[in-house]
């Protein structure tokens, strides 16, 4: 690789995929929603998301976290990438875009 890659750079396209993700339960993206609290990309573009669910019962438990995986694994950029699930501190409503609150009428 002759051009080493911007990591704020990557992670703006990182974003934006977990833009595309939508909770089933919810007609918001996940990132939106507040359901992404981190996403770490080091100089060997491994990337790490942390995220949450709006409850630890969510019936997208399993197959969520895997779709953020593979679409963000999707990016030629990115070398590997893990979803590392967290409900310290739990999701709540505070946690939304002034974005998704307009979206779902709650403003």
């Amino acid at each position: 690789m002759s051009e080493a890659i911007d990591t704020n750079v990557l992670g703006e396209k990182i974003v934006n995929v977990l833009k595309t993700i939508y909770d089933p339960e919810i007609p918001v993206d996940i990132y939106e929603l507040g359901l992404i609290y981190d996403v770490f990309v080091n100089e060997d573009l491994d990337v790490k998301i942390l995220m949450t669910l709006t409850t630890p019962n969510c019936p997208v438990a399993e197959s969520l976290p895997m779709e953020v995986e593979e679409k963000v694994k999707s990016l030629d950029e990115v070398k590997t990438a893990a979803v590392e699930i967290t409900f310290d501190p739990p999701w709540t409503q505070d946690l939304m875009s002034e974005e998704a609150k307009l979206e779902l009428g709650m403003l």
